[in-house]
């Protein structure tokens, strides 16, 4: 009994893959006679091949159980994402962004109206509900380019930022057309263009938008050969007039703590000239750096690239991990004066970085909570309210090294 049992499940499973092999050779008894057969011979000779090849493999379980027919399951999972998005997700889901906001951008981009009628859709009695509060007596601006100088008083070359700017994408994880058209992007519209730690492409140089080059732990653009910090190699970089600010990254959102790995078969020519690094080798990013081990050392080292830089604002980005390590960073501005121009906030969510999904979902601190943390610790750090922090960014945080009366609170 349990034997008929087993032999009826395989013939269930194979079903498919039997039906199309006798539909072929009906197929081929009736090409002999009319043409038209020849098509049935085509397409059940095509299935019936994907079937043998099923049943031979043994790489993917669930095809060599249902040959064929794992193939339809196959195209329905890779459109899943499309039918959710498309006819059962609410316009209002955001993961990352609604449907609605992305409508407002597309009209947008493409100058059309993006005014709607009728109302909000969004629960505003929903706990976690923002909204700003207006005024009654509105008041007039004189311009709508909002900008933050960034710069402390050991900065010789502070630098007027846009409130919004493009954040850290390298090249390429994006493509030289990508960057290429967002750094003409930042030079149309007058804002900065971060680099991303995979350093300055000649995409990044072609339309000369303002850039921000990010220094991560591969030193990318300004390293040795063994992959240590190259001063010489910084200095030329950095002293270029579109560079204008720089920026250490010590961990991200998407992966605190992890480092990265880019294998040997995705370094191009051209990646392999921007990143100063020797093709058919894997390109390393380790998890910490090697210029600085301590927040002592890290203060140095941006005063180091500061000096290096011709006096350009230098400052770090983050994701927050345990708060004491970021109260010691603290600790170390108050005892040694040095303190960064700039300090960006990423969050846990993670944004283009790939990596680990244990990482994107469960590592590093969120980043409303983080930029709580990092805006509220100076007062409470030993610095007084009068102290030179202020926030002033884009999707992250700026924290400019002095008072700015242009910088949001």
């Amino acid at each position: 009994m349990v034997r008929a049992i087993g032999l009826t499940r395989i013939a269930r499973r194979n079903a498919v893959f039997v039906t199309c092999s006798v539909l072929l050779v009906v197929s081929l008894v009736g090409a002999t006679r009319a043409w038209p057969w020849w098509i049935g011979v085509v397409v059940f000779g095509a299935l019936t091949l994907v079937g043998i090849v099923d049943v031979s493999q043994k790489r993917r379980t669930v095809s060599r159980n249902y040959p064929i027919l794992a193939h339809f399951r196959y195209f329905l999972e890779s459109i899943g994402p499309e039918i959710r998005q498309y006819f059962i997700q609410s316009d209002l889901d955001e993961r990352p962004f609604s449907r609605e906001q992305r409508a407002a951008v597309y009209q947008r981009a493409k100058n059309e109206s993006d005014k709607k009628p009728f109302g909000s859709l969004l629960d505003m009695y929903h706990p976690g509900h923002e909204w700003i509060n207006h005024s009654l007596a509105p008041t007039t601006i004189d311009g709508h380019d909002f900008r933050v100088e960034i710069g402390g008083r050991h900065c010789r070359k502070p630098y007027s930022a846009s409130i919004l700017n493009i954040s850290a994408m390298s090249f390429g994880s994006l493509s030289g057309n990508a960057i290429e058209a967002l750094n003409k992007g930042a030079s149309r519209g007058g804002f900065y263009h971060d680099t991303g730690e995979g350093s300055i492409s000649r995409y990044h140089r072609l339309h000369g938008g303002d850039l921000v080059w990010e220094i991560a732990s591969g030193y990318f653009g300004c390293r040795h050969d063994d992959g240590t910090f190259n001063a010489e190699r910084f200095a030329e970089n950095a002293r270029a007039d579109q560079v204008k600010m720089i920026e250490i990254k010590l961990s991200q959102g998407a992966k605190p703590g992890h480092g990265g790995i880019l294998p040997a078969a995705k370094v191009t020519r051209e990646i392999a000239e921007a990143r100063e690094v020797p093709m058919g080798q894997d390109v390393i990013s380790p998890a910490a750096h090697s210029a600085f081990t301590t927040p002592l050392e890290l203060m140095a080292f941006i005063g180091r690239l500061r000096e290096l830089s011709g006096g350009k604002p230098v400052g770090f980005k983050l994701a927050i991990g345990h708060p004491w390590e970021w109260f010691a960073i603290v600790k170390a501005m108050l005892e040694t004066g040095q303190r960064p121009d700039f300090i960006v906030v990423d969050g846990g969510e993670g944004g283009t970085g790939a990596a680990p999904l244990e990482f994107i979902n469960r590592l590093g601190v969120p980043l409303t909570e983080a930029l709580t943390l990092v805006h509220n610790t100076p007062g409470g750090g030993g610095a007084s309210r009068g102290d030179p922090y202020r926030c002033g960014g884009q999707d992250h945080l700026r924290l400019p090294d002095r008072p700015n009366p242009g910088a949001g609170g």
